[in-house]
């Protein structure tokens, strides 16, 4: 039997998302032996989005990590974390959502970041109506053009301005290059060794200038071995809990396992090289072109085409998939799959035996 393959699949309706916990396990085990100092870890937790495999994150030694959302935050400050950088500006009511984070979980040092002067006066007004100061990070763009602020001298009277204000205190640079995904590991490197440098360059101006050395936090899960490899840098890898078929590709260099399929059955028989599954774009993240996964065990399979919940697949011989037949699929991109369902199914030894609520795939939990 295969690794992925259920014995109690009957029991399972589909399409749904499997998760292997052994594989899990690994993969965490694998990305300690990747940096010296564990503490240097702070995994972006937009993968699982699921209180409990944070928990098998916290019980590795693993205690600091990012989130993007209001709900991401509110889970880890469910699970006790005891460090939360919100890697996303917050803006209107966001804010206040924040605060009440933060007034809810004391356990958990919450913190975020901030790229113009006007947000973080807006973040500064409302903490320090309550006589807080937010930790805050300067986030930086360093070539993905999406958010923050280009390291230079703008950006350190920003953080010196941030120092000005009462409601927030600057600790950091957050500085996120996913925009470099290069198959080639050398490639990869010399292109955020490129972008790193003018914010190792500010970190520098900081100091200098009489602030606190600013904490780093930079690039995610393809620069996450060059960043690793540079002294004190936190880190902050998301994709490698579950890995992807599309990571699996183009990141060689790292090799974690697959630890979470979506599994789909044929539903009907179209003709002799062609069936269809019950794996719509509602199943499985639909951003990228076809194919958008990778069946384990029908790998020769092509997608000829996908609605909300059908796919067409053409096959060398359909009489080999009759209509209830099970298949396991890698997705391209993981991260937006696990979005999609409630729960997750939870793998050991070939076998469902526990079921997870994705309970961060939710705009909003309590808060």
């Amino acid at each position: 039997m295969e690794w992925y393959q259920l014995t109690n699949a009957a029991q399972i309706d589909s399409p749904a998302i499997v998760i292997y916990k052994d594989r899990i396990i690994d993969n965490i085990s694998l990305l300690k032996t990747m940096i010296g100092d564990i503490q240097r870890l702070r995994p972006h937790v937009k993968t699982s989005k699921t209180a409990e495999v944070i928990q098998l994150i916290m019980e590795a030694g693993i205690t600091r990590f990012k989130f993007a959302t209001i709900a991401e935050g509110e889970m880890l400050g469910m699970v006790n974390a005891a460090d939360a950088l919100m890697a996303y500006q917050p803006v209107g009511p966001k804010i206040v959502r924040l605060l009440e984070l933060v007034q809810k979980y004391p356990h958990t040092a919450f913190s975020c970041v901030t790229d113009n002067a006007e947000a973080a006066l807006a973040i500064s007004n409302i903490f320090a109506g309550q006589g807080r100061r937010l930790p805050v990070y300067v986030d930086l763009n360093v070539g993905m053009n999406r958010t923050g602020i280009k390291p230079g001298l703008e950006a350190l009277v920003l953080y010196q301005y941030l120092n000005t204000l009462p409601g927030v205190v600057p600790v950091g640079l957050h500085a996120y290059d996913g925009h470099l995904h290069d198959t080639d590991m050398a490639i990869r490197k010399e292109r955020c060794d490129a972008a790193y440098a003018p914010v190792a360059a500010l970190a520098a101006a900081i100091t200098n200038s009489g602030l606190s050395q600013p904490e780093i936090v930079a690039g995610g899960t393809p620069t996450f071995p060059v960043h690793a490899a540079r002294e004190g840098i936190t880190c902050s890898p998301g994709t490698f809990i579950f890995w992807d078929a599309g990571y699996a590709a183009n990141l060689p260099e790292q090799p974690f396992q697959w630890a979470a399929l979506v599994i789909s059955r044929v539903i009907s028989v179209v003709d002799e090289q062609h069936i269809c599954v019950d794996l719509g774009h509602k199943s499985v993240a639909a951003e990228n072109p076809q194919p958008r996964v990778q069946f384990l065990n029908a790998p020769a399979a092509e997608p000829v085409s996908q609605s909300e919940e059908h796919l067409v697949l053409k096959v060398a011989d359909a009489a080999q998939y009759p209509v209830g037949t099970v298949l396991y699929g890698v997705p391209k991109h993981i991260c937006p799959t696990v979005a999609l369902y409630e729960k997750a199914y939870v793998a050991e030894r070939n076998a469902v035996i526990a079921n997870w609520r994705i309970i961060a795939r939710d705009r909003q939990i309590i808060i």
